[in-house]
């Protein structure tokens, strides 16, 4: 099936490129009630970003602590309520943050213009109205969330995103120099995101031309930041890394994602844990599907001196595996796009829990 996907209506990349916000949503606050609302991880609340916003009297500005659970409907439902009641219709929404910052912002941007819960439309194409205006800047790599057609969230009894064409941010400022301050470890399990996106994605039957020319110039990128003599966390290496978020996400885009995220879906559902750090604690485990992958990711963790848990599923009971997998094995997608069209044969709900006790 060929993919008519929404990019991203614009782009400013480079350092010191925060600095033209102002500038960039000036002529958007015409629109609506005439003011925006920013959305900023908690974690700069007292640092000097903080300082740097921008923003202007009228304009909301919600710090959100995201640490450690991630994004859920629930979350987004009041603060779109929160926000209606307040000001009204704003001009647009501002995300500022790692990937679940961005997600909440491109979901609270859609809920500000559809009705009900964002429950309804945890799925595939069930936004009924185009969001307000909507500008992603990253603060970590990796995650593809600037890029994504997708804001993933944790509902009641699934986590899914709301994903549609509406769903694409309308404008991305990519500054590096705002991931100068990520912990070494966060910067590792962000990066393996963008890395893990790649190979999946080139591992499928929906790969193409158009998924591996983004999904190889990812990877290349990747191994320059994390393998290669000049590796480490270096300003010239977090360009990189920026750079290679945005098309490992693009890839995926255009191709689909497979074992490891279906997986940690479950994980993360269940349990708890933070999707990228989910991923990794899953990849590593996966060597008899993705071999070549897992192979480079262990050296990776290794020359980053990266410590990933072992031994997670004896502490598991039948009941939570079963739980865990349950939510995995309600993602046909990407188990059809991992094993082929065959895959209900390959990806039973038992292969499913045997799966997470490996972890």
């Amino acid at each position: 099936m060929y993919k008519n996907f929404k990019n991203i209506e614009k782009i400013v990349f480079g350092r010191g490129a925060f600095s033209q916000l102002g500038e960039i949503i000036e002529p958007i606050r015409t629109q609506n009630n005439r003011y925006f609302v920013y959305i900023v991880d908690n974690y700069f609340k007292d640092k000097t970003l903080a300082q740097k916003l921008q923003n202007l009297p009228e304009d909301l500005v919600y710090f959100i602590d995201v640490d450690p659970y991630e994004p859920t409907t629930e979350q987004v439902d009041t603060l779109r309520d929160d926000i209606l009641t307040k000001r009204g219709l704003p001009s647009g929404v501002i995300g500022i943050g790692g990937g679940s910052i961005m997600d909440i912002a491109k979901a609270v941007s859609l809920m500000l213009t559809n009705s009900g819960s964002s429950v309804l439309y945890q799925g595939l194409n069930l936004i009924k109205n185009p969001g307000v205006y909507h500008l992603g800047i990253p603060t970590i790599s990796g995650t593809g969330a600037e890029v994504s057609m997708t804001a993933v969230l944790t509902g009641p009894e699934k986590k899914l995103g709301l994903k549609c064409e509406y769903t694409v941010f309308n404008q991305v400022i990519l500054d590096p120099e705002l991931t100068a301050t990520v912990p070494i470890d966060k910067w590792f399990y962000t990066g393996m995101d963008t890395y893990i996106h790649c190979i999946e994605s080139e591992q499928g039957i929906n790969k193409n031309a158009f998924s591996s020319a983004y999904a190889q110039q990812a990877i290349q990128l990747c191994e320059e930041v994390y393998l290669n003599e000049k590796s480490g966390k270096t300003p010239e290496n977090d360009d990189k890394l920026m750079v290679a978020s945005l098309m490992g996400a693009l890839s995926l885009t255009y191709s689909e994602v497979g074992v490891c995220h279906a997986i940690s879906y479950g994980l993360s559902k269940i349990l708890g844990y933070k999707h990228c750090f989910a991923n990794c604690i899953i990849f590593q485990h996966l060597e008899d599907i993705y071999p070549e992958g897992v192979k480079k990711f262990k050296t990776m963790v290794e020359k980053n001196q990266i410590q990933l848990p072992q031994g997670l599923s004896k502490e598991w009971n039948e009941d939570t595996i079963t739980a865990m997998a349950t939510v995995s094995y309600n993602l046909p997608f990407m188990w059809r796009h991992a094993f082929g069209e065959n895959y209900q044969n390959i990806a039973t709900l038992e292969y499913i829990k045997n799966l997470f006790r490996r972890l």
